[in-house]
C-alpha cells in the first residue's frame, strides 16, 4: 500500500490554514527546519500519524524534544532518508531521499542517484512562487511520485 509523505520547511512560527488542510491525511510529515515555535511543533505532532524534523538555523533557542536534531537519518517504507536544514550537510551518496530547507525555494533534483528535495517555505517564500510544500508517494522501497504543491 502506497504511503504519502508530506514535506515542509521554514514555517517560522506560522502554520497557515492552507498548510494544515494540505497535510491532512499524510502518513508521515517531515519538517526540514526553522520551525521557530514549540507550540507549532506540538500541534504538528498531534495532527499527523508520524513526524520527523530537524533544527534550522533559527531553532537554537527552542526545545522540540530529543528527536529533533541537526541531521535526522531514518528508514521509512524501505527507503533511506536524510533530513538537514542545510543541503551541504546531507550525505547524498548514502541515502535514497535527501531533504533540506533554508533557501525558501522549492526544488526537486537527482544527484548521485539520490532524490534531493527542498519543499520551499510554507510561510515565507522567496522569489515569484508562493508558499509550497513537497509530497512523496512511496511504496516498498520505491518512490512512486514526487511533486511540489502550491498552497
Amino acid at each position: 500500500m502506497a504511503r504519502r509523505i508530506d514535506i515542509v520547511s521554514d514555517t517560522h512560527g506560522y502554520l497557515a490554514p492552507e498548510l494544515k488542510r494540505e497535510i491532512d491525511g499524510c502518513d508521515l510529515l517531515i519538517h526540514a527546519g526553522d520551525i521557530t515555535s514549540e507550540s507549532n511543533w506540538a500541534e504538528l505532532e498531534v495532527s499527523v500519524p508520524a513526524i520527523r524534523g530537524v533544527l534550522g538555523n533559527n531553532d537554537g533557542f527552542y526545545a522540540y524534544g530529543p528527536e529533533v536534531v541537526r541531521l535526522n537519518e531514518f528508514t521509512y517504507e524501505g527507503l533511506r532518508f536524510a533530513v538537514s536544514h542545510f543541503r551541504e550537510r546531507l550525505p547524498l551518496g548514502d541515502v535514497d531521499v535527501a531533504v533540506c530547507g533554508h533557501t525558501h525555494r522549492a526544488m526537486i533534483e537527482r544527484l548521485d542517484g539520490c532524490l534531493v528535495i527542498n519543499p520551499g517555505s510554507a510561510s515565507l517564500p522567496r522569489g515569484m512562487r508562493g508558499p509550497t510544500i513537497a509530497r512523496l508517494m512511496v511504496e516498498a522501497g520505491r518512490v512512486l511520485s514526487v511533486e511540489i504543491i502550491d498552497l
